[in-house]
């Protein structure tokens, strides 16, 4: 999933290749994505793209005053392309999801960019709105994850009942970490995922706070200047614990372990983060708070 730092990314590359250029036309390949119908898609075309942001995961294409919003959701992503073809895609055809078309620049062919999603779950989601406070998930974000201070984010964890690893991810709470960077956070914070948010100490909020702000800000390090194709990449070279289920952990080498849930997982180190112990590989596991 694109986290804070390849959003970002992306809002970086995007403001070096497409802002100043004229959107020529939108084509929608999966109805699905689509989730606003006023202004339409339409409305784009013969605007200039005229700036780019990020609001926690959620990626803003100011377009003249409206904004195409998309979130790349669990499996979806930006690609430039060079050399379009003219002909609109196909429908239901593949992973594409949507197709924009930006002027040409000189005499160089017209490019532009395609939004995909693999998989057969299917949650990438585009809007066109006049603020971006009108889609509905950037206006329940809580404050950003890399512009939180200290303090703010002790309160927010001390008002919070449940596991630290839900409280990271949950986006009203702190905005801009998924599943990955939330391993890699408690990981470099020496916390388990299961530690309760409300319980922590002031050294354990300290550590994690600025386990957040190190982890975040190197993985953005690596990640701005790169090319969009390479940014997943990039992304998975940087990673200590996540996706690396039965590989000696960096730190001590004990070795990697994961819990499983219905339709994610994480992974975490026991040496590093659970006093040795395995965490039970279910979901209500009572075994260490």
């Amino acid at each position: 999933m694109p986290e804070l730092p390849e959003v970002e990314a992306l809002v970086a590359f995007l403001r070096e290749n497409a802002v100043g250029r004229v959107v020529t036309r939108v084509d929608l390949a999966a109805v699905q994505a689509i989730k606003t119908f006023d202004p339409p898609l339409s409305a784009l075309g013969g605007l200039e793209l005229t700036g780019v942001a990020r609001h926690g995961k959620f990626l803003d294409l100011d377009v003249s005053g409206l904004h195409l919003v998309v979130h790349l959701a669990r499996a979806g992503w930006l690609h430039w392309r060079t050399g379009l073809p003219a002909a609109p895609p196909k429908p239901g055809k593949g992973p594409l999801a949507l197709r924009v078309h930006l002027a040409a620049e000189d005499e160089t062919p017209p490019d532009g960019f395609d939004l995909t999603e693999a998989g057969t779950r299917k949650g990438l989601a585009v809007y066109v709105v006049r603020t971006p406070a009108e889609v509905p998930g950037i206006a329940r974000l809580g404050p950003d994850a890399l512009a939180v201070d200290r303090e703010t984010f002790a309160a927010l964890l001390g008002g919070r009942s449940g596991q630290l690893k839900g409280a990271l991810t949950d986006q009203t709470l702190v905005a801009g970490i998924g599943n990955a960077y939330s391993d890699e956070i408690l990981h470099a914070a020496r916390l388990s995922p299961f530690k309760m948010a409300d319980k922590l100490s002031d050294d354990e909020v300290l550590r994690l706070y600025e386990a957040m702000r190190a982890t975040l800000t190197e993985a953005l390090e690596r990640q701005v200047g790169q090319q969009a194709a390479t940014m997943k990449g990039e992304k998975r070279s940087g990673l200590q614990v996540h996706a690396r289920t039965g590989l000696p952990c960096p730190v001590c080498g004990d070795t990697v372990r994961e819990v499983s849930f219905a339709d994610t997982s994480l992974q975490y180190c026991p040496t590093c983060q659970t006093g040795g112990k395995p965490l039970a590989d279910r979901r209500l596991s009572k075994l260490l708070r």
